[in-house]
């Protein structure tokens, strides 16, 4: 007999250090947003209703940029796809009795670090433990992207234009440390790095646009990384 955990005050103590976790982000998000001159209202809608943080930063680049909707929603696709690979695995761990509708609500929260808690943790978990689970850290998240919002209208311009280079060094922390430790990582993230130089230097001649580079540096480093550097599968 599995056993399956399904009780939304466990979900929510699991969910706390991720919620934790989550704040600073989107803090850095809601102050880039309204700094660039979106609105915080919209800006919190945008967290509340995404929970996807690389996604939402390409996204406001975008937006920003004034890009068309096919480079939006071919960018949010190419970035955010691994959730569903994420929500088809969690479907096999989650307790069987669970509706299409509830599987559906589950859907909306799964994000990196609630997949490999709920997927590694138990044996099953129910639809009241993933409520549990997911709430926390989504009233961090959009809480966080209001807080940064609202500094941001509240700082002055000169603190504002330092902060707003937060998120790369968010970016370079991330990236950094599985560079220094892996060599397939190194070389697509060079790899990466020279097709967007490229693509720079030759914007008068090319004229792509910023979403269209991100896909084509997005899809082409990925595929030379997924070709030459595959994963290698552990036998039972």
């Amino acid at each position: 007999m599995e056993h399956v955990q399904n009780h939304f005050m466990q979900g929510i103590k699991d969910g706390v250090p991720i919620g934790l976790g989550y704040i600073s982000v989107s803090f850095t998000f809601g102050m880039m947003a309204v700094s660039q001159g979106m609105p915080l209202e919209v800006a919190v809608l945008i967290s509340l209703t995404n929970l996807t943080s690389a996604g939402q930063f390409s996204g406001l680049a975008l937006i920003m940029a004034q890009g068309s909707y096919i480079e939006l929603a071919l960018s949010q696709f190419i970035i955010n796809l691994r959730y569903a690979l994420m929500s088809l695995s969690l479907s096999q761990k989650v307790d069987r009795k669970m509706t299409t509708a509830q599987r559906a609500i589950v859907s909306y929260g799964v994000t990196d670090e609630i997949f490999a808690l709920a997927s590694s943790t138990y044996e099953r978990v129910g639809k009241k433990y993933m409520y549990g689970l997911i709430a926390f850290p989504m009233a961090c998240w959009t809480l966080g992207t209001f807080i940064g919002g609202a500094a941001s209208t509240l700082l002055p311009e000169s603190i504002r234009s330092a902060l707003s280079i937060a998120i790369y060094g968010m970016f370079l922390a991330i990236i950094i440390p599985p560079a220094e430790k892996f060599r397939s990582v190194r070389i697509v993230l060079i790899l990466s790095i020279i097709m967007s130089c490229i693509f720079s230097l030759l914007q008068d001649i090319l004229p792509i646009s910023s979403g269209f580079v991100i896909i084509i540096c997005t899809v082409v480093a990925s595929g030379f990384g997924a070709y030459f550097f595959p994963v290698e599968e552990v036998s039972s």
